[in-house]
């Protein structure tokens, strides 16, 4: 049988350059962050990017330990990033605990990427349920059917669960929302712009929130 362990040489043939964009200008990014993000966003989209608006969102809880996993960014705006979820999850768990998160965008394509951190709290039920009513009916659907972050045994209790909730929501013109689901809104204190550049010689340019304004500074790569 071979031997699936990969080493240094194994992971040198997926090495890729960079080098799309001139230098990050500091100054790009004026006194706030949003501007740019917003328009790095829509460039990555432009790139081809597959779902621009999805992040990596990292939590910890009590324990310190770190997960992540790929959500939705659902909103941006001057109070921070938006994403909805099953609050029992383990991320809702995490979350609960420590009240903070980090978020990543990874535009490989368009060689750029923005990382967000700072407190992440649960949006107000009427800001969540406003987004609920324009989901798809399956993913409502969905949400009522799965008990996320839940052992299941298998696929087929998987597809069981799926059906009852089928069955039980038919008719039901207006899904309502569970009492488990809701959104939350991470509130920047810090956000990292970074883009390629040749050699691994990259931008990063910093955003700090100090006494309600933004420190903008470049790192060293």
């Amino acid at each position: 049988m071979e031997d699936p362990a990969l080493g240094p040489a194994d992971f040198d043939t997926m090495r890729v350059g960079y080098g799309l964009h001139p230098r990050l200008d500091v100054t790009d990014l004026g006194d706030d962050w949003l501007p740019l993000f917003t328009a790095w966003l829509d460039e990555a989209g432009r790139r081809g990017v597959r779902e621009p608006n999805a992040m990596v969102l990292g939590t910890a809880g009590a324990d310190g330990r770190p997960s992540t996993r790929t959500v939705l960014c659902k909103g941006a705006d001057e109070r921070g990033l938006t994403f909805f979820t099953t609050t029992t999850s383990r991320k809702g768990a995490q979350l609960a605990e420590s009240g903070y998160a980090s978020v990543t965008f990874p535009w490989l394509v368009a060689e750029r990427q923005v990382h967000v951190e700072g407190g992440c709290r649960p949006l107000d039920r009427a800001d969540s349920l406003a987004y609920w009513r324009t989901r798809p009916r399956g993913s409502q659907v969905a949400a009522w059917a799965s008990e996320q972050s839940q052992p299941a045994a298998s696929v087929e209790e998987l597809e069981s669960l799926l059906a009852v909730a089928e069955e039980r929501l038919v008719g039901v013109e207006e899904i309502p929302m569970p009492d488990r689901w809701g959104g939350y809104r991470l509130t920047p204190d810090r956000v990292e712009f970074w883009q390629g550049g040749r050699d691994r010689f990259h931008d990063r340019v910093e955003c700090v929130r100090q006494d309600d304004r933004w420190r903008v500074r470049r790192l060293q790569p």
